[in-house]
């Protein structure tokens, strides 16, 4: 039984190294973007099989560390300001693809410190490739992952195809009189005179040439009828032209409600001179009652002053490539000079049935195992997966109070265990005098 005493003291050294060897880890990590803390399992041990049945007239054979257990607690959030810093609040782990010590796979990892490489790909410190669902023309995602790249070239101009226009007109307003009060015809020449309101907007060419289009309102004699008409730079039109060119007109009429009843018109086709074509702008002045629409969400006619309260056009000029951006569904837009936001990809959130099932890499990255489950692709904010934040890392949830105690705790049973041993020495010594 002493000799065995000396065996069990020995498994109570080992197995308390092995535990102060995860607070070390733990500490050493205090600062490491993304670690996530551990701790050991401790189990006892028996001197025998199980199948020679139980009694407490057997003791046990001492302790080991069966497991050591991640914990896969939420680190705090630390802001850095730099765009391409990317933290999960959450559960949830970016996708990460590449080689990593021979083996080339897919990792996981909440260290969100990404980078452009020389390519334009979204790679982390070690060069893996965050892995996302690319952008289609149309506004869609890929169905499959796939290593983001940003397309740092300048992107092309857009011709305006659309004109979309939020205000409202006075009811009140009477149709544009002289001194006399004598009504006056609408004059492209003099739009200001002829006209009660007006607003300016930008429009783009096919070649990215900005032209600014007026649109002028005239209260008609009929009672919640406007007219209005869209006045473009005759030289931006032909060279030769002087003056205002009338590209567009038509009326709206209004309910008694102030909403918009009909709509006439709405379509341009302008010809800007040195473009290579001629293009169609189609004008949205909201929904109409007529048509099944609320009349209340673009121009409406109601008591109160002439105002705008948004325009917007889908045409803009070229521009050149001036950082990334990601918001919290995780869609990695391009920023553009031309203040154009265009999305390149939707990062792929990875989420485990068991995060403590995952197999640790190194670099702060876990592999896919048996234990932890397949990975469920998806994106942020869907089916339980974390958030994006931007400009910000998540840091370690390694907690330096709990760790100090570990230390303390697993030195004095460190301690402990040494105690044992040398009782058991000094018995067995006391055994070797007896033959003295």
């Amino acid at each position: 039984m002493v000799l065995r005493s000396l065996n069990t003291g020995v498994t109570g050294l080992r197995a308390e190294s092995d535990a102060l060897a995860v607070n070390a880890d733990n500490i050493a990590n205090v600062n490491t973007v993304g670690f996530k803390s551990q701790r050991a399992i401790f189990a006892d041990q028996l001197g025998r099989s199980i199948l020679a049945g139980t009694t407490s007239a057997n003791p046990g054979s001492g302790a080991r560390v069966t497991d050591v257990q991640v914990m896969h607690k939420q680190g705090t959030l630390s802001n850095t300001g730099i765009s391409t810093d990317l933290a999960l609040s959450g559960d949830g782990f970016f996708t990460l693809s590449g080689t990593v010590d021979g083996v080339n796979s897919n990792f996981y990892s909440r260290n969100g410190q990404f980078q452009l490489d020389r390519e334009g790909y979204l790679v982390n410190a070690t060069g893996l490739n965050a892995m996302g669902y690319a952008a289609a023309a149309d506004g869609t995602f890929d169905a499959s992952l796939s290593a983001i790249k940003v397309p740092t070239a300048a992107i092309p101009p857009k011709t305006t195809e659309n004109i979309a226009l939020v205000a409202n007109l006075d009811s009140n307003a009477a149709e544009p009189a002289d001194a006399a009060g004598v009504a006056i015809p609408w004059d492209a020449q003099d739009p200001s005179r002829t006209s009660n309101f007006s607003t300016s907007i930008t429009v783009y060419d096919s070649l990215g040439n900005g032209h600014a289009l007026d649109v002028y309102f005239r209260k008609t004699a009929t009672p919640n009828v406007y007219d209005y008409h869209v006045l473009a730079q005759g030289p931006e039109l032909n060279p030769a032209a002087v003056g205002n060119v009338d590209v567009g007109t038509g009326s709206l009429t209004f309910n008694t409600d102030g909403s918009l009843a009909t709509m006439t018109g709405g379509a341009l086709t302008l010809d800007f001179a040195n473009a290579t074509a001629a293009q169609g702008i189609t004008l949205d002045f909201g929904s109409q009652t007529s048509a099944g629409g609320t009349g209340l969400d673009g121009i409406t006619q109601f008591a109160g002053k002439d105002n705008i309260s948004s325009q917007s056009q889908d045409g803009y000029t070229s521009g050149d490539f001036a950082g990334v951006a990601v918001d919290g569904d995780g869609v990695v837009r391009g920023l553009y000079t031309n203040g154009e936001k265009l999305a390149i990809a939707q990062l792929g959130i990875a989420k485990f049935t068991s995060n403590e099932g995952l197999g640790r890499a190194g670099n702060q990255l876990f592999m896919q195992t048996r234990d932890s489950g397949e990975a469920a692709m998806g994106t942020a904010g869907s089916g339980g997966r974390a958030a994006v934040s931007s400009g910000t890392l998540e840091m370690s949830n390694v907690d330096l109070a709990e760790e100090f105690v570990g230390l303390i705790q697993h030195q004095r049973a460190y301690s402990a265990n040494s105690k044992v041993i040398t009782t058991a020495d000094e018995m067995l010594q006391e055994l070797m005098n007896l033959k003295r």
